[in-house]
């Protein structure tokens, strides 16, 4: 009986964090370079599940043994869809699009470095290339691009950044072994993490000048899943209520006996 009950809570449980990652992928369909998640599941069938039963006030509690639980499901993990979204042609002369593997280089002033896809950047106050966040682009040399007191800037397909038509920077664009594995730390910004492994430095990329990628969410595919998603949590919550009242039914009977 507790089997049934643990193995509908797992399964509400996933379902809810399900839901979660498709609605973040709706809510994400319009920013730039951003790539959709997916709920990666598993089952535990090692996992040995234990009730907590009370022995006595201030005494402390005890752990009794129900069983393997290797029908259970819990949510290993969200991984990246690595395929591309569409590139709309901007014709701003600070849009850049990657055609292909690899992401750009960015860094806030504590040190930190993140990996992107969008590339609409910008100029600052003080003249450095940014992001939409004012995380500052970084060149293949790690150091941030300066265009200050320039009439005119530009990317081109090489990657190079022009300030009136002289090249004052090169766009540091990398790639990873297992790119599906970086972790999100904002809307499209990415961090490595042990599973990617570390950035290694792309020689020639294929940038697109003047464009963008898109978000590469479909909202149609997103929609369905978000409808299964729902419909599997509630089935999972009603299979809890019978559990439950099959539970009760029990207690009721043999408190009778």
């Amino acid at each position: 009986m507790y089997r049934g009950i643990y193995g509908a809570s797992s399964a509400m449980l996933v379902q809810e964090k399900t839901i979660d990652v498709v609605s973040n992928n709706l809510a994400n369909v319009d920013t730039v370079g951003f790539r959709r998640r997916i709920s990666v599941e598993k089952t535990f069938p090692e996992v040995l599940i234990q009730r907590r039963e009370s022995l006595a006030p201030f005494e402390g509690a005890s752990y009794q043994p129900i069983g393997l639980s290797g029908l259970n499901v819990v949510l290993s993990q969200t991984a990246m869809d690595t395929s591309e979204g569409a590139i709309e042609v901007t014709g701003n002369p600070l849009d850049v699009a990657i055609s292909g593997d690899g992401f750009f280089v960015v860094g806030d002033r504590a040190g930190n470095v993140f990996y992107t896809r969008a590339g609409n950047f910008a100029l600052d106050s003080r003249g450095n290339l940014v992001t939409q966040e004012g995380l500052n682009v970084l060149g293949r040399n790690g150091a941030p691009i300066s265009v200050a007191n320039v009439s005119f800037v530009e990317i081109d397909e090489g990657g190079s950044v022009i300030a009136d038509g002289n090249v004052v920077g090169r766009i540091g664009v990398v790639t990873f072994q297992n790119p599906t594995y970086l972790r999100n730390v904002g809307k499209s910004l990415l961090q490595a993490s042990a599973e990617s492994g570390g950035a290694q430095p792309v020689g020639a990329a294929r940038l697109v000048p003047r464009a963008l990628e898109r978000s590469n969410v479909n909202v149609v595919y997103e929609m369905v899943r978000l409808i299964e998603g729902q419909r599997a949590y509630e089935a999972a919550a009603r299979s809890l209520s019978i559990q439950d009242e099959q539970t009760g039914s029990l207690i009721t009977t043999f408190g009778r006996s």
